[in-house]
């Protein structure tokens, strides 16, 4: 199977381009050659069968398009997932398996029992790592859009800019729920909010309440925070396969 690239600007039918420097260090990796096959894809929900014409210098890798092929790996339902970011780059297989499983967004957040607190540039340099996990992670798994990974910012803050209504199904993943969520129904768009480690406080989980979230329980066992939104993501999955 050809290799699968992401590229970071829109493509066309029967060009010819310079990848860009991610893809061409990812292809050169790979030890492609004139002549090997890649397929690339713009995250626009098509991919395209190219082939390597040239290689130059230390990284040009030039390339030639065929023609587009539309493509649809998604899950029948959009879900994003906002999330009290675990600690111990425990984020980056997070991402990685939710990008696998099909998510459509996901926001990182900062909450009272946050471990990895982060701002500034600091910030700003591990969302964009975030999103080339994303990237990669869609490489992989064949999916022909990538998930965005959101700022850095605060539950208070991103509760208080949700819409009042959206008609997004929001969920609340909380161990002590009585809802279990095989008696809920989805919509076509759903946002679950998942805490970090410790789960979210009581104030927390009350102002979530407050715009729209519903308490739902995974089942009896407690899992841990980077475990809970991947459980709901293959729950979603599997049941609307």
């Amino acid at each position: 199977m050809p290799a699968r690239l992401y590229i970071d600007t829109p493509l066309n039918d029967g060009v010819e381009l310079a990848l860009p420097d991610a893809a061409a260090r990812h292809a050169q990796v790979l030890r492609v050659q004139p002549g090997t096959a890649l397929v690339l894809f713009d995250g626009s929900g098509a991919e395209w069968p190219a082939e390597v014409v040239r290689m130059g210098g230390r990284r040009e890798v030039v390339v030639r398009t065929g023609s587009r092929n539309m493509v649809d790996r998604e899950l029948p339902l959009q879900v994003a997932l906002a999330i009290g970011v675990p600690a111990n780059e425990r984020m980056d297989a997070l991402i990685e398996k939710a990008c696998e499983l099909g998510v459509a967004a996901i926001q990182p957040l900062i909450c009272e029992r946050s471990v990895l607190r982060l701002d500034g540039e600091r910030a700003e340099k591990r969302r964009q790592h975030w999103q080339s996990v994303a990237i990669a992670a869609c490489e992989q798994s064949g999916r022909s859009r990538v998930p965005e990974v959101g700022k850095f910012i605060g539950l208070p803050a991103w509760l208080s800019a949700l819409p009042p209504d959206d008609g997004t199904t929001r969920w609340l993943l909380s161990p002590g729920a009585d809802t279990r969520l095989r008696s809920l129904n989805a919509g076509a768009r759903v946002m679950a909010l998942s805490g970090p480690e410790g789960g979210l406080a009581p104030a927390e989980e009350g102002a979530a309440r407050a715009r729209g979230f519903e308490p739902i329980s995974l089942g009896a066992r407690v899992l841990r925070a980077d475990t809970a939104p991947l459980a709901l993501l293959a729950f979603l999955g599997l049941s609307l396969a």
